[in-house]
């Protein structure tokens, strides 16, 4: 059964570790700008919320890429990239309504979580327990309409 990553924005606290071990483990350099998540930083109480590629049933980037570089590993349950294909036009980048596609400037090529291969690291360094990555079967829909609620409120007082 596919596993999914989950957010907790309330126990996020901003320290951005998840950050730091991403862009480590995919580009063997600690840089946040690097990062296939990036942690928005609120100005209420709270410390921040990961965003990171949701790994959509019906991808709007997978139908958006021309070079159809994109495709769904249904094995791990999550949307990977093929950069031998890629063009970077970065279509799916500009696709994407949650804004998780993002384009590294170095390197010309867009990059997005791809679930570490079933071994996501953020999850495995978040000590505080804001990330997760638990099997589908775990994940209840009522507690994910509950974290959509609270997401929606945190994201609407948002400056």
């Amino acid at each position: 059964m596919p596993k999914a990553l989950v957010i907790d924005a309330e126990k996020c606290v901003g320290c951005k570790t998840c950050e730091l071990v991403c862009s480590g483990k995919h580009e063997g350099e600690v840089n946040p700008r690097l990062s296939r998540m990036k942690v928005i930083r609120g100005e209420k109480e709270w410390g921040g919320f990961p965003m990171v590629c949701f790994q959509c049933e019906q991808a709007w980037c997978i139908a958006a890429c021309p070079s159809k570089a994109i495709t769904r590993d249904e094995a791990l349950g999550r949307v990977v990239i093929d950069y031998d294909k890629c063009i970077g036009c970065r279509l799916c980048a500009m696709f994407c309504p949650f804004g998780n596609i993002n384009f590294d400037v170095i390197k010309k090529r867009v990059i997005k979580c791809d679930l570490c291969d079933g071994d996501p690291q953020c999850a495995k360094f978040c000590f505080y327990g804001a990330v997760q990555y638990v099997d589908v079967r775990d994940i209840g829909l009522a507690k994910q309409k509950e974290k959509v609620k609270k997401l929606t409120a945190l994201v609407r007082d948002m400056p």
